[in-house]
């Protein structure tokens, strides 16, 4: 119910007409993480985990589920399945859901995904960090503030035609992405070098908005999870009999969404607000 109330609130608020925008940035993209629930804990002492899809451009948190077993791959599909339409959507995700399960459970419902690829697919790491890179041309982004400096290059490869496109279905293209921080203080940056697939080919994304995508993917972890730890307390909650975690963490996740579909971006000040005139909920839910 959750889901269906903020992906309708969702739709309402996207504006119709105007004026076009390149096909790849008119693409709704969503996250899939889990997040530990450090201070829940069930019968047999284990700790309760949590799968959630979140929407990079609209920061709303749009479904999640609960993991059965510690499994957090099992969770993919269920959590996805509850997200009515996923044709021409980007799923991202990181190097733990880089599973062949998932790029085809993603292909089979009309969805795109952009994984990055690390030490759990060595054979595909391995085989992308083999590719020709010093011959593709680059594009190159450089931020300064915070006592830090960061230049990030991304290449873009195709594989149409080369031994890699086998090793992963549907991968259209190959991402290299080199990331150099310096920080105040410090004589030398650190480097690290992150590799990423896509079944999106060159008509669906440029580099540079695949850099984005690869790069705000972490939007699920610093405006969801951490505003639900920090804000809403969540990791020293011991709320923990059956579903209670799960229905608490909804019941959050539902509270950050209407304040952000209100055009709330401190979450902090919207619930003191709230407390203060505890009405204004029912009309915030209401709303359309």
């Amino acid at each position: 119910a959750l889901t269906g109330w903020v992906l309708a609130r969702r739709e309402g608020r996207r504006p119709q007409g105007g004026h076009a925008r390149p096909r790849g940035e008119d693409r709704t993209v969503l996250a899939v993480d889990g997040k530990t629930l450090r201070g829940a804990r069930g019968p047999n002492g284990g700790q309760t985990k949590l799968v959630a899809v979140f929407d990079h451009a609209e920061h709303l948190a749009l479904s999640q589920v609960q993991v059965v077993g510690a499994d957090e791959l099992a969770a993919f599909a269920p959590v996805l399945d509850t997200v009515a339409d996923l044709r021409g959507v980007v799923v991202t995700a990181d190097a733990l859901h880089c599973q062949r399960t998932h790029a085809d459970y993603l292909h089979a419902r009309g969805a795109h995904y952009l994984f990055t690829v690390k030490g759990n697919q060595p054979t595909l790491r391995t085989a992308l960090a083999r590719l020709p890179w010093a011959q593709v041309w680059g594009a190159r982004e450089r931020t300064v503030g915070h006592g830090r400096s960061e230049s990030r290059s991304i290449k873009v490869l195709d594989l149409d035609g080369t031994p890699q496109v086998a090793l992963f279905p549907h991968g259209a293209r190959a991402i290299k992405v080199v990331r150099r921080r310096r920080c105040a203080g410090r004589a030398k940056p650190s480097v690290e070098t992150v590799y990423a697939i896509t079944s999106l080919d060159h008509r669906d994304a440029d580099a540079r908005l695949l850099a984005g995508w690869i790069r705000s993917h972490w939007t699920i972890e610093n405006c969801l999870h951490w505003v639900r730890d920090v804000t809403g307390g969540e990791d020293h909650s011991s709320v923990r009999t059956g579903s209670g975690p799960q229905v608490m963490a909804a019941l959050r996740n539902t509270a950050i969404n209407i304040i952000r579909l209100g055009g709330g971006t401190n979450i902090a000040a919207a619930h003191r607000a709230f407390s203060y005139r505890p009405a204004d909920v029912i009309d915030a839910l209401a709303a359309v």
